[in-house]
Order: C-alpha cells, then sequence, then structure tokens
C-alpha cells in the first residue's frame, strides 16, 4: 500500500458499492481475500481505498468509482483531516471559479511545482476577495505549500467534478457530507427555516442589502439572503468560519456582493463594532451561562436592560438591535423559555413599551435543532426618532398542524411551504408590506390573497398593554385559543358536521353480520413461488437518489400521503416508483399492514423498510393480494423474530390459489374493509378535535352550556 493513500470505513465501501452495511460485513466474513484492515479501531476499521477499488472491480462490484465518490473519499482521509482538506477544496474553487484561466495553468505543472505556484495565487486571490491577512483578522488564512502539497490530487479531482457540476455545487456536496458525517459537531440551521427568516427580514422596499450574521455557523442564514450587496459574519470557531467564508464567496461572486468574516467572540469581542446593517439574522448559541455577563457588565449595548446570567437569549437580542440601522429588521431563532422565564421579564417589557419587538411565532417542533420542541423567532425593529403609534405585537402559533386529519409532523415531514405561507400572512400585512411589494422585492415565498385580519388560532394582534403584567409571558400559545375554539361554535359546527358525515360513512361501510363455517381448505402458494412464474414482482425500497416524494414506512402504517423526500446524494441507482395497484408491505414490526397504492400515490419513490409486490393484474388481484397478506396466520408464519424487532420476509407469505373471478369477489370485499377503516381513522381524529374544542371553548365562554 502507497504511503497516505486514503482510508475508506465500511461504510464509506457500502456507499461506493451502493450496498447496505451488512453487505460489506458479509464480504468480509466470506471473502479471504478482502482487504485487511490498515487502520481505526477493532469496532470501526478503516481499509485502503486503492485495495478496496481494486477488490470491488476483482469481484465485479465496481465497474469504476465515481468522481464525486473518489473526491470524498479523498477528502474524508486526507492525512491532515477532512476539514483542512475542506478547507484547501473550497480555496481552490474559488480561484477555479474567479480565476479560471490562472487555474488550468497552474493544474498543467507537475504535483510538487503546483502546490509552490498554487500558493502565490491563492495568497492572492483571497487577498482580493476577503482583505489582506493581517489587519482585519479576516476568517481565511493563505495556505503555504507545505500545507497544500498533500491536497493537491484532492484539489485535480475536485476541479474536475466542479467543471460538471458547478463549483458552488461540489462545495455544497462535500461540506453537506462532512456536517452529515459529525453530526453532532454542528449546529444546523434547515435551509427552510433560513429562508423564512430571510423573507421575514424583507420588510417591503426589498430585500436587506446589508446583513450581519453574528453568530453565523455554517453561513445557512446569509446564503438565504436574495441579492445582498454586503454580508458580515462572526463565528467563534475558526475553522467553520473559514468553511464559512469560502461558502458565501462561492455563493455570491465577488461583482455582487461585499463579504467580511470574522473570527471570535461575539459578545465579549464584538468585531463590527460600528456596523449598521439593514438587517440581522441570528440563531444563536442556547442556555449559555459563560457569556461574559461578569465582563459586560457595563456595556452600552444593553440599552433594554443587563441580561441575567440565565439569559445569554436576550444578550443576543440586544447585540443585534445594536447593529440595525434606525427601522431595520432583526429575526432571531429563540428558545421557547426566553418568551416567559420571569429573569428575562423586565427586558422583554421594555422591548415592548419601545416598539422593538413587533412578533412572536411559534414554529413546530422539528423546524429546527433542538428537534424536540417547538422553538419561536423572534422579529425586532429598530426604533427611530420619531413618534410612535400605539405599540402592538403580532403573535403566531403554527405549532399545531392545521388539520387533524393530516399526520405530517417531525423534521422529516415538516410541510416548509404551508409554514411559509401561515407566518408571511400573518406578518406581511401587520408590517404594512402587501402581497405585490413582496412580488416586486422578488421574495422567495409569496402569501395567499388574505384580508389584514388575524387568523383565529393562529395569529393575532395584541396591545402591549396587555401584555405588560407581572409575567409579561409573550408565549403565542398562552394568548392564543386552540384553532377549534378560536373559530367559535362555527368552527365546533364545521367539524361535527365532518363528524357526523365521517360516522355515517363507517356505518354504511359496516361489514355485514357474518356466517360461521368450517375453515377453507384451498390450496396454498407462497409469494416467492409467485413471483418465480412471473405472477407480480418484488421490489425493496431504500435506494436512488433526485427529486420527489418517497412514501415512507410511518405513511403506510399511518395510511397517510407521502411525505419524505429523496437524499440529493447516494448511490447513483434509479428509485423504485410505485404504480397504481401495487401492494406495500412494510418489513419491520410484524403488524399486518399492507396498502394498496391508487392514483393519488402514484409515482412516488419506495422507502426504506418497505417491500413492493407488483401484481400482474391477468393473474392476480390487488386488492385480494392485500387483503390475505393482512391476515394474522400469514403474517406470523412469515414472520422472524429477533431482539428488538420483527421482520417480514414477503417471499414465505401464503396465498389461496384461486381463480381470479374468485379473487376479485374477496377483492371487493377487502377495499370495503379498508374503506371502513380509513373512516373510523378520520372519525377518531374529528372526534378528538370536536371533544378538545368543546372542553376549550366551554372553559373560555365561547360556548355556551346551552
Amino acid at each position: 500500500m502507497p504511503e497516505n493513500a486514503t482510508e475508506v470505513t465500511a461504510a464509506g465501501i457500502a456507499r461506493l458499492a451502493g450496498v447496505g452495511r451488512a453487505a460489506v460485513s458479509n464480504w468480509r466474513r466470506r471473502h479471504a481475500d478482502f482487504p485487511k484492515p490498515v487502520g481505526g479501531t477493532e469496532t470501526s476499521p478503516s481499509f485502503a481505498l486503492p485495495e478496496v477499488e481494486q477488490w470491488l472491480r476483482d469481484q465485479g462490484k465496481l465497474a469504476e468509482v465515481p468522481l464525486r465518490e473518489r473526491v470524498w473519499q479523498q477528502l474524508s482521509g486526507h492525512p491532515a483531516g477532512a476539514v483542512p482538506a475542506l478547507f484547501h477544496v473550497g480555496c481552490a474553487l474559488l480561484l477555479v471559479q474567479e480565476r479560471p484561466t490562472a487555474w488550468r495553468e497552474i493544474a498543467a505543472v507537475s504535483d510538487a511545482r503546483m502546490a509552490g505556484v498554487l500558493s502565490l495565487a491563492l495568497n492572492e486571490a483571497l487577498t482580493a476577495r476577503f482583505g489582506p491577512a493581517s489587519g482585519n483578522g479576516r476568517a481565511v488564512h493563505s495556505p503555504d505549500r507545505s500545507e497544500l502539497l498533500p491536497s493537491v490530487p484532492l484539489l485535480r479531482g475536485a476541479a474536475e467534478l466542479a467543471a460538471g457540476s458547478g463549483t458552488r455545487e461540489t462545495f455544497e456536496f462535500l461540506l453537506g457530507r462532512q456536517l452529515d458525517a459529525n453530526p453532532r459537531q454542528y449546529t444546523l440551521t434547515p435551509p427552510g427555516l433560513a429562508e423564512l427568516m430571510a423573507a421575514l427580514a424583507d420588510t417591503g422596499g426589498g430585500p436587506p442589502r446589508t446583513v450581519l450574521d453574528p453568530a453565523a455557523g455554517t453561513g445557512t442564514l446569509l446564503g438565504a439572503v436574495p441579492r445582498p450587496t454586503a454580508l458580515y459574519a462572526q463565528e467563534s470557531d475558526p475553522d467553520l468560519a473559514a468553511l464559512t467564508a469560502l461558502r458565501l464567496a462561492l455563493h455570491t461572486g465577488p461583482a455582487e456582493c461585499t463579504l467580511a468574516v470574522r473570527t471570535g467572540d461575539t459578545l465579549r469581542t464584538d468585531a463590527f463594532p460600528g456596523l449598521t446593517a439593514d438587517a440581522v439574522l441570528c440563531h444563536p448559541p442556547f442556555n449559555e451561562r459563560n457569556w461574559g455577563h461578569d465582563e459586560l457588565a457595563y456595556d452600552p449595548r444593553w440599552e433594554y436592560g443587563f441580561p441575567a446570567r440565565t439569559e445569554s437569549e436576550l444578550a443576543w437580542v440586544q447585540h443585534a438591535l445594536a447593529h440595525l440601522r434606525e427601522g431595520g429588521t432583526a429575526v432571531l431563532l429563540m428558545p421557547p423559555a426566553a418568551a416567559s422565564r420571569r429573569s428575562g421579564r423586565r427586558i422583554r417589557a421594555d422591548l415592548l413599551r419601545r416598539g422593538a419587538l413587533r412578533a412572536v411565532i411559534a414554529l413546530p417542533a422539528g423546524a429546527a435543532p433542538p428537534y424536540g420542541i417547538p422553538l419561536h423567532l423572534w422579529v425586532l425593529r429598530k426604533p427611530d426618532a420619531g413618534p410612535h403609534p400605539s405599540p402592538e405585537l403580532l403573535l403566531v402559533d403554527t405549532a399545531e398542524p392545521a388539520d387533524p386529519a393530516s399526520d405530517r409532523s417531525g423534521r422529516d415531514r415538516l410541510d416548509w411551504p404551508a409554514l411559509h405561507t401561515a407566518v408571511l400572512d400573518a406578518w406581511r400585512p401587520f408590517s404594512g408590506e402587501t402581497g405585490e411589494e413582496a412580488d416586486a422585492a422578488g421574495a422567495r415565498s409569496l402569501p395567499s390573497a388574505e384580508s389584514n385580519s388575524p387568523r383565529p388560532g393562529v395569529s393575532r394582534i395584541v396591545p402591549v398593554i396587555e401584555l405588560l403584567d407581572d409575567d409579561v409571558d409573550l408565549a403565542p400559545a398562552r394568548h392564543l385559543p386552540s384553532p377549534a375554539a378560536a373559530g367559535g361554535p362555527a368552527e365546533l359546527i364545521d367539524v361535527r358536521d365532518r363528524l357526523t358525515r365521517s360516522l355515517g360513512l363507517a356505518d354504511s361501510l359496516t361489514p355485514p353480520p357474518v356466517e360461521v363455517s368450517d375453515p377453507a381448505r384451498w390450496p396454498l402458494t407462497t409469494i416467492g413461488e409467485l413471483a418465480r412464474a412471473g405472477a407480480l414482482q418484488l421490489r425493496t425500497g431504500g435506494t436512488g437518489t433526485g427529486t420527489g416524494p418517497v412514501l415512507t414506512e410511518h405513511d403506510v402504517l399511518g395510511s397517510t400521503a407521502p411525505s419524505g423526500n429523496l437524499p440529493a446524494d447516494g448511490p447513483h441507482e434509479e428509485p423504485v416508483l410505485v404504480e397504481p395497484g401495487d401492494v406495500v408491505v412494510p418489513v419491520l414490526g410484524g403488524g399486518s399492514v399492507a396498502r394498496v397504492i391508487d392514483d393519488a400515490t402514484a409515482g412516488a419513490a419506495l422507502g426504506r423498510n418497505l417491500q413492493l409486490l407488483r401484481p400482474d393484474p391477468a393473474a392476480l388481484d390487488p386488492w385480494f393480494l392485500a387483503g390475505f397478506l393482512r391476515g394474522t396466520a400469514t403474517n406470523r408464519r412469515a414472520s422472524s423474530y429477533a431482539s428488538t424487532a420483527t421482520r417480514l420476509d414477503a417471499r414465505r407469505l401464503q396465498l389461496p390459489r384461486l381463480p381470479l373471478a374468485e379473487q376479485q369477489r374477496y377483492g371487493e370485499r377487502f377495499r370495503t374493509l379498508a374503506a371502513f377503516e380509513d373512516a373510523l381513522r378520520l372519525a377518531g381524529q374529528l372526534g378528538g378535535r370536536l371533544v378538545q374544542g368543546m372542553y376549550d371553548g366551554l372553559t373560555d365562554g365561547t360556548v355556551t352550556p346551552e
């Protein structure tokens, strides 16, 4: 093995070959010639990439390593570490993007000479983009020849990849892989949330031109701002600050935007003390005790009060306001406790009295980490010197789903377009922005046509005087009734009518009385035998890349619409798309569930832990197939039991051999049972909503006992 050869883990081998990690473990056990580990640990060994590639080719399991996978494996196995390697790649891609002719000349020389020439070219390019290396505290340093020499093959591969995919897309792919490989190391802001926060900062005069993020992280918030003229960022982690600077530089281009990224502790050492920006976007660290409380007692930023040691988030709020021009907007992601903790009530009260805090928006759980709690967005404006109108606060609560019949919740099923519309429909009329102004400004998410009136149960404009009590509790849920109660009797009547119709449908579908008879003695066959005979096809989900919805295991179990999404990168395989008449069965859990695909679900990709059975309609009725697969005895015979889960082997499932006409008779009855089950499920959801709405209405006085 050559020295410093790139190493790859079992997960990397699985990605190269387009298989699961279990397959790699089987290869290691079954093949004596499988490459031996060269590093790692006993539980997570690493292997030499050239040896792995050769073995996969010899076995016919790999024709050629895809370029993007080769580049990633070179980066992840770099002798200096993945982060320095990614930094070198970002620098080289910036040179490719801004000075393509210079890059081609540099890449034409030998590796040893290329490292020295590239170091000089990068120093010139980085200075032109970020300013001189000394004196301004820039986050990006110029790598020297010795740093670049081990990275030259990687940089050549990254440039080749960029020639086909684009410089920005190549860096996003590699950065995304690094973030996914180290999820606990970084606090990420989801792109959908970043776009929403950027849209809230657009006040009707167009998107903000100069924007600051004082806790920049990976730069997602600043990257969501459309057409900025200047972006300012500060990040305490030097490595992350450098990657963020390169990411934003590749995103904006030198002719379009001034870019300044600094490293340091923002609250203790502000890198932009004299800056006043059009907008501040910030996802600050939560619940920090060591934010500088003892050192910063007399800091001029505490215009609204000195934050308690436990109120680091209110220090970030006031830092954001200190960097706004008059009339500028700040949007901060906040933990829900910041709206109600008693230690922060005096600052919250002063923010309200002076008109600085304009809106508090409760997001659904899963919108951002920590994913288990519904976080808040605070929208603030820097008060100007003129007279102020009677202050009001907009409260928006999107934490509950709009329809209980919908089961879309959690980080993987969040409906970002619907969330954008709900929030912006409430904010834009309140802020004085119209839909036409938003359209002229090029906003990313336009609201539907709505009046300026609040939406019951979702938003409410509250006079500040109502909030200035002993607690100054600004949690939207405390001031908004539940959606069912908010509509008053009319809303509850509508829910009751829907429940009545659902119960009526369930009653009409109730199975007729049954006659007990001896068990039938049908000749039986298995799914495996039918597959071998060509009567059906068996497919497994969970592979493929691209765009479009994914039918997940959760969707099959809950009988809901496809809620997943295909990954943007991964094994280069076409996903399995479901068609009308397909029968989908979960692999895990041991439950008797089978779903027949209808026209509304057709076209979705088959998700993980699902098996698809595609019957030949000339030989098998799909509803007959799905109905018999749900039989308890059938499932027990085809299930295997491990220590933590029950696994279904669809090939062992048994069916009776019946003529197609007889299958269709059974299939029609199974179809009716499925419709009855759906009606019962909807009735249960509507019944729960009606009961809670009645409790809420009776307790808040919107519904009378009569």
